[in-house]
């Protein structure tokens, strides 16, 4: 079985990016999970406006989830500026409402605000009170990016997973899985780093001392960061067993999934166990989430 912890949908068309692309149609993203054999999926809204070519609100979400109630799992999303652009701004309503609608979670959060910004920091804490995980994306700067802004290290991210150690935090995006890495730059973090992993990423510290942080090994930047150094990837994948999920990052009719090859052949390969590989492909989820299938 694999859950993908993270995909997108549309409801229409509308705007295209500019090479003419967009999301799939809830039927279109059904279809891309039957191509690949994954039976559910977690399906991202995009509230903020940072560099996305069109927003998908809560109730798009919830509503082409409700299409298929068998294979989507919806999550909700507030942008830390909506209500009245204040630290002290009340999202109970709106999260009472997600969690009404059947929403697991919240994501993917990728306000191009520090990490620890008040007005982040406000809404992390209230999806804290509701017992709601956060799927982030990591910007490496303000500006001409989007996503929660980190320095190099990512400092910030640590602090807020120790002033919140009741909410799960699901990360994500090439600054984020990039830090796995223990030679890292400023110039590099953006990207996707080959070659063999150094020791000393910071990564691999703030997961040994944040419990409540998970790792989404959607995109090409969670299967890079594991498939780079093979070796490494299969001991990181082991020792954090129990807080890595399966991922494609669907954003399209055409979006690769390389991470199903490589953990079918470690797997069989023997480089993990079968423990390991079912953790991994849909059990962390099911536990994360409550779905309540094993």
């Amino acid at each position: 079985m694999f859950i993908d912890i993270h995909v997108h949908v549309t409801r229409t068309r509308g705007v295209l990016r500019k090479d003419g692309t967009t999301y799939c149609t809830p039927d279109e993203l059904v279809g891309r999970l039957d191509h690949y054999g994954i039976d559910k999926a977690v399906v991202m809204c995009g509230v903020c406006p940072e560099c996305r070519h069109r927003y998908v609100p809560p109730e798009d979400v919830i509503e082409a989830c409700e299409r298929h109630p068998d294979r989507l799992i919806p999550f909700g999303l507030i942008d830390p500026r909506q209500e009245n652009n204040s630290p002290s701004a009340d999202f109970s309503r709106y999260l009472e409402y997600f969690k009404a609608a059947g929403c697991k979670g919240m994501g993917e959060l990728i306000a191009n605000l520090w990490f620890d910004d008040p007005l982040v920091w406000n809404l992390l804490r209230q999806c804290a009170e509701q017992e709601m995980p956060v799927t982030f994306h990591v910007g490496p700067r303000l500006g001409g990016c989007y996503g929660l802004v980190d320095d190099l290290g990512l400092p910030r991210l640590e602090k807020t997973l120790k002033e919140f150690p009741n909410l799960t935090l699901i990360g994500h995006s090439q600054p984020f899985w990039a830090e796995i890495s223990g030679d890292l730059t400023q110039e590099t973090r953006g990207g996707y780093p080959k070659g063999k992993v150094t020791p000393g990423g910071r990564l691999v510290e703030v997961f040994e001392r944040c419990e409540n942080l998970y790792g989404d090994l959607s995109a090409g930047s969670g299967h890079n960061a594991v498939s780079r150094d093979p070796e490494f990837g299969y001991s990181f994948l082991d020792r954090f067993q129990d807080r890595l999920l399966f991922g494609t990052d669907i954003s399209g009719p055409k979006t690769p999934a390389p991470l199903i090859g490589f953990l079918n052949e470690a797997v069989e390969g023997g480089h993990i166990s079968r423990e390991v590989y079912e953790k991994i492909s849909w059990r962390n989820a099911d536990r994360l989430l409550g779905l309540g299938i094993a």
